[in-house]
């Protein structure tokens, strides 16, 4: 049995709650591995709504290991405000059932500030972050100055690196003319809310370890997606992290041989929430009937999405740079209501046509997509469990995406619902 890691494979909300909650049936452990809590999954079970940002979506289902990697930057006060809401939707979140691993970076209250100051600053370009304070966090880490969640175990050892933290901080704070940070008062925060964070903490990687060594199946859950990876996506309309495949390794613990199959999630039409270039988004009523339909709200900020026409010149390359080796192709029921439904297959910049996405932003804000018309089915495929329940154009469609994009459809949603799932191949059999 494969070892399965979940990623995006467009631009994000593609649906990955959903369909790792669906996949977590097989699995023993769920891992997240890069992001915070600007990642939103929504999970329909049984009619039930959980809304979920920082926990892996396998830790709605009983006996299963939840574990948070160290690739995760980690806001206490979030996380702790997250169980809780769980907790009265009667999902019981202990120790027994969550780890969160020792060297994962914290999110401090001055990280979410920062973000903020910067997202709505004139003199700087906004990026349409969370302002849930990623990036900031994100930069400690690289500094080497960050709180890290081992460090909530050891309170006498918390001022010497609260003060190495606010060095940098404040002196970013005293040239925005604002206020210093007290060290004193970061210190009573921290302590404050160690009590009930530190019975979470430990070693995840040897967890892990451990977990393979008994033959367990692991499943690694993604945030964000590959076009908002920082290295690979349309920067810098990013986010902070590595989002491919390669970084459940990475943000882990394990070698990246025991990520067996990678299951990419993209949704039938594109989205996009924030700023930054987005070929196909239609500005107009197919755009408007496409985020009706498919209820594209924001899970994390309520934001409205941006909607589109599917770019299979996009998610082509993001199967090569997400290292993705089948997809699951969601929300295809919200194309029902359409006489025509068109693809993008190309790009054309300056006269010259492009079968990639380039690099350089000013080139990417420039293209036009190029479209092949496919007739579309005016039928409910809602709910669809089999192939013999979905019309032929619909198949017809599907099969197209395969080709166009270079992978296998391996999974197919149509609702939702965890059971409206159409498997094509289990993910789990390499």
């Amino acid at each position: 049995m494969a070892n399965v890691a979940v990623i995006g494979a467009q631009w994000g909300d593609e649906g990955k709650g959903k369909i790792v909650d669906w996949l977590s049936a097989r699995a023993d452990v769920v891992v997240r591995f890069q992001g915070g809590h600007n990642a939103g999954h929504t999970l329909v079970i049984d009619g039930v709504t959980y809304k979920l940002s920082l926990l892996p979506s396998g830790v709605v289902r009983p006996g299963k290991l939840a574990v948070i990697g160290n690739g995760v930057v980690v806001d206490p006060w979030a996380l702790l405000a997250e169980i809780d809401r769980l907790g009265t939707a009667g999902v019981t979140v202990t120790p027994d059932n969550l780890v969160v691993a020792e060297n994962a970076a914290l999110i401090l209250p001055l990280h979410r500030e920062l973000d903020e100051m910067r997202e709505s600053s004139n003199s700087v370009q906004a990026l349409g972050t969370t302002k849930r304070g990623i990036g900031p966090a994100y930069e400690d880490k690289v500094g080497r100055r960050a709180i890290r969640a081992v460090d909530l175990k050891d309170p006498a050892s918390l001022p010497a690196k609260i003060a190495r933290l606010l060095a940098h901080h404040n002196a970013l704070r005293r040239g925005m003319g604002l206020d210093e940070i007290c060290e004193k008062e970061t210190l009573k925060a921290l302590s404050g809310i160690a009590p009930r964070i530190v019975p979470f903490v430990g070693s995840a990687w040897r967890r892990l370890d451990a977990a393979r060594r008994e033959g367990k199946r692991i499943l690694f859950e993604g945030a964000q997606a590959v076009l908002l990876d920082v290295d690979h996506g349309t920067y810098p309309y990013v986010t902070s992290s590595n989002t491919v495949a390669g970084q459940a390794a990475a943000g882990s613990g394990v070698g990246p041989r025991q990520i067996g199959y990678v299951l990419g999630i993209v949704k039938a039409y594109t989205t996009r929430v924030g700023e930054g270039p987005f070929p196909t988004e239609q500005t107009n009523a197919i755009g408007e009937k496409l985020g009706t339909r498919g209820a594209e709200f924001g899970t994390v900020t309520g934001r409205k999405r941006r909607c589109g026409w599917f770019d299979a010149v996009l998610v082509k390359q993001t199967v090569v740079t997400g290292g993705i080796d089948g997809i699951v192709l969601t929300k295809l029921d919200i194309l029902d209501a359409f006489e025509e439904i068109l693809v993008c297959t190309g790009y054309e910049l300056d006269g010259k046509m492009l079968d990639h996405l380039p690099t350089d932003a000013n080139e990417q804000a420039r293209l036009k997509p190029v479209y092949e018309t496919m007739e579309g089915w005016n039928c409910s495929t809602r709910g669809a469990r089999s192939w013999a329940d979905l019309p032929a154009q619909a198949v017809k469609y599907v099969r197209r995406v395969e080709e166009l994009i270079g992978a296998p459809v391996a999974l197919l949603s149509t609702s939702p619902e965890r059971d409206d799932t159409i498997m094509v191949r289990d993910p789990f059999l390499g």
